[in-house]
């Protein structure tokens, strides 16, 4: 799965334009290196998100389509 997607669904980051816009901008990382929006997400990668002054680090635990939003936060463990 794209990792601005992931994002998405994940609901890690709102809408998929802003995700988009954090990897063009470098505030996301896949396993320690800066990643664009088309990077491949898979089970037990590690995200880490640079939000203005604080750092978001999560492992990716479920890869899904879509999900409902109790079911969302099973996507990933936080770090």
């Amino acid at each position: 799965m794209r990792l601005d997607k992931y994002l998405k669904v994940s609901r890690l980051i709102k809408r998929r334009t802003i995700a988009n816009e954090a990897c063009d901008a470098g505030r996301v990382m896949v396993n320690g290196k800066v990643a664009k929006a088309s990077t491949d997400v898979k089970v037990a990668d590690v995200i880490e998100i640079a939000f203005g002054n604080k750092n978001v680090k999560v492992e990716v635990t479920m890869i899904a389509d879509s999900t409902k939003k109790e079911d969302a936060k099973e996507m990933f463990k936080y770090l």
